[in-house]
């Protein structure tokens, strides 16, 4: 017969006691729970830049679907496309520089007129009456066969208008 293994032969087997294992499972566990929400809070945060969405690069229409000398609200991406009488396009956000609200196309004044604090702007952006410090900002505009591209996931905020900021078909 074999004899019964001492207290002190067992404790200099190799390998893990009972203890120790469940308590390095325990740090796993609880580090994959930690790296899971980490990973799920920062997935929160980011933007979703979809294709079509706002942040995302927005087909507003064709070039002939802008008549010269337009301005026409794209709903979906919150700004205007702007057709100049050149045939340049802007595509401005529809947010005021002053403090944020939504500022609406007044077709009969040929303006942007803010509805809380009265600034007003041109069909270019440009300021015409203050509380708002600078011109409407813009979004870049790409033209790709004849389809007007509007990337809303870049703002270009400017001081004043320049020709050179409209886009040609």
């Amino acid at each position: 017969m074999s004899e019964p293994i001492n207290d002190t032969e067992a404790a200099t087997e190799p390998g893990i006691d009972r203890r120790s294992f469940f308590k390095y499972a325990g740090i796993a566990v609880g580090a994959l729970a930690v790296a899971e929400a980490g990973l799920i809070g920062l997935r929160y945060v980011q933007p979703r830049l979809a294709e079509g969405e706002f942040g995302g690069t927005i087909a507003a229409g064709m070039v002939d679907d802008f008549p010269i000398g337009s301005v026409t609200h794209i709903t979906n991406g919150r700004f205007y496309i702007t057709r100049l009488d050149d045939g340049g396009f802007l595509a401005l956000h529809q947010r005021c520089t002053h403090l944020g609200c939504t500022v609406p196309w007044d077709q009969a004044a040929g303006q942007f007129i803010c509805p809380c604090h009265n600034s007003q702007f041109d069909d270019t952006g440009d300021v015409l009456n203050p509380p708002a410090p600078r011109p409407l900002d813009l979004f870049p505009i790409t033209i790709e066969a004849g389809q007007v591209l509007v990337d809303t996931g870049t703002t270009i905020a400017r001081d004043d208008f320049d020709p050179s900021q409209a886009v040609y078909a």
